[in-house]
């Protein structure tokens, strides 16, 4: 007996989902920087061009580390401003003289890399320094002898996704960003290339 064959139509094949676009700042990095660099330093091999590894943002609880609601507060909105939830920092020993016991809550801290990290560099530089009042640059001089970049940022306000009205208290918060440069000029040079403002 002959076999008839099927005439449902075949399933439709499964397409790979779509890429995640570059982020501006790391096609800038690799369409202009990277040569930049190259040129300016005389690299002989790509891989020795600096670049950004991690971008870490951190914020003191301070007089908040006892009241669990605003240490809640305080988590919602470092996940705002970069995407990604906090992990809560404790205490390594005890300081009488500011109340902080062993184990105790006393921070939080996010650390960003990929393009999460190439997204929250843009949207600082190109956004959120921009609001300071009287902006005229940050420091071009806040390395750590090791081609790492750190600034402090007075208030979360100056981030487009908080909202004054349900701000509890004005916090500040460190910024620091890592990079493979082996030296304070190799890494401002390289922060410069990508837009960071530094003051003249």
């Amino acid at each position: 007996m002959a076999t008839t064959k099927k005439t449902a139509a075949e399933p439709a094949k499964k397409t790979a989902p779509a890429e995640r676009g570059k982020s501006r700042v790391r096609e800038q990095y690799e369409k202009e920087v990277v040569p930049y660099l190259e040129g300016k330093f005389g690299y002989k091999n790509p891989m020795q061009v600096p670049k950004l590894v991690k971008i870490v943002v951190s914020s003191g609880l301070g007089d908040i580390k006892d009241n669990a609601k605003s240490i809640q507060l305080a988590q919602s909105e470092i996940k705002q401003i970069t995407g990604q939830q906090p992990v809560l920092t404790k205490a390594k020993k005890s300081v009488a003289n500011f109340k902080v016991r062993e184990g105790m809550t006393i921070g939080l801290k996010v650390t960003l890399r990929g393009k999460m990290m190439y997204d929250f560099f843009d949207k600082f530089i190109s956004i959120a320094l921009p609001r300071v009042r009287d902006f005229r640059g940050v420091s071009a001089e806040s390395f750590d002898g090791k081609g790492n970049y750190c600034m402090g940022v007075k208030e979360q306000l100056i981030f487009p996704e908080i909202q004054y009205d349900q701000v509890e208290k004005i916090r500040g918060m460190d910024i620091c960003i890592v990079t493979t440069a082996q030296t304070d000029e190799e890494a401002r040079e390289l922060l410069r290339a990508l837009g960071m403002p530094f003051k003249k």
